[in-house]
């Protein structure tokens, strides 16, 4: 059994949180200074509240991209394994891995592909760095399915942004062809031309719209992210930084 500490329990942290105490884990969160519905998802994941992070072995952070960098930085002196397994550029995790050994920790790349895990067979957490075959032990027989990534330090990350570039970039791209076409009153004909040509396309439609409603607001950052992946190896920018400017268009739900 090891003692982890979930930064922060939102829909994610808190799924994987408890698929980790369903397996015997000691698992934690630190209420100071988060809202009431995080402390709410918290207590349905049965995550005990602890005041810090020190007694822990692993702290897994699972934040809005944005925060990513402020989230390791708040836990200097922490000297157990640091998973940052968020939607960021392999750049912006080596600066994440960098704040983090100075601090005094071992870090470990990490990425998430699929929703919060509710149940088998639906979410895997793709890891890479020296450690990462420890952490992917510790999700033995959870609803979490751990992939080690032996091609770099940050292959995490580069396996979750290159994934999302596509199930992300090409709703934004939905979403801006709808927008476009009833800008120009000529939406009810491309839904008809969609129904005969792309059937599939109705649905995607209001799959990336619902998804826009309830997390524009996080993949704003996460597309800019993606832009950052593209232009560290010499690919275009612009498709990661089109779907920021579409996402960000969506304001954050209340």
């Amino acid at each position: 059994m090891a003692r982890i500490s979930i930064l922060h329990p939102g829909a994610m942290g808190a799924a994987v949180g408890h698929a980790l105490r369903d397996v015997g884990h000691d698992v934690g969160w630190l209420p100071e200074g988060r809202s009431p519905a995080t402390a709410n998802r918290a207590f349905a994941a049965g995550l005990a509240p602890w005041t810090d992070v020190g007694a822990a072995d692993v702290v897994i952070s699972l934040v809005p991209p944005a925060a990513a960098v402020e989230t390791a930085a708040r836990v200097e002196g922490f000297t157990g394994i640091y998973v940052d397994a968020n939607a960021i550029s392999p750049g912006r995790s080596a600066e994440v891995a960098s704040i983090v050994r100075n601090g005094g920790a071992t870090f470990v790349d990490g990425g998430v592909v699929g929703p919060p895990p509710t149940e088998n067979g639906t979410t895997r957490l793709y890891l890479s760095g020296d450690e990462a075959v420890r952490i992917a032990a510790l999700f033995d027989g959870s609803r979490v399915e751990a992939v080690t990534v032996e091609a770099g330090e940050f292959g995490a990350s580069a396996v979750k942004m290159t994934y999302a570039s596509w199930t992300k970039i090409s709703a934004a791209l939905v979403l801006a062809a709808d927008g476009t076409a009833e800008a120009y009153g000529v939406a009810d004909i491309l839904h008809a031309e969609w129904a005969r040509s792309q059937p599939d396309l109705a649905r995607r439609l209001e799959r990336a719209r619902s998804s826009a409603v309830a997390k524009g607001w996080r993949w704003d950052d996460e597309m800019r992210q993606i832009a950052a992946t593209f232009g560290e190896v010499g690919q275009p920018r612009g498709l990661g930084e089109a779907a920021a400017d579409i996402y960000g268009r969506y304001e954050r739900p209340e």
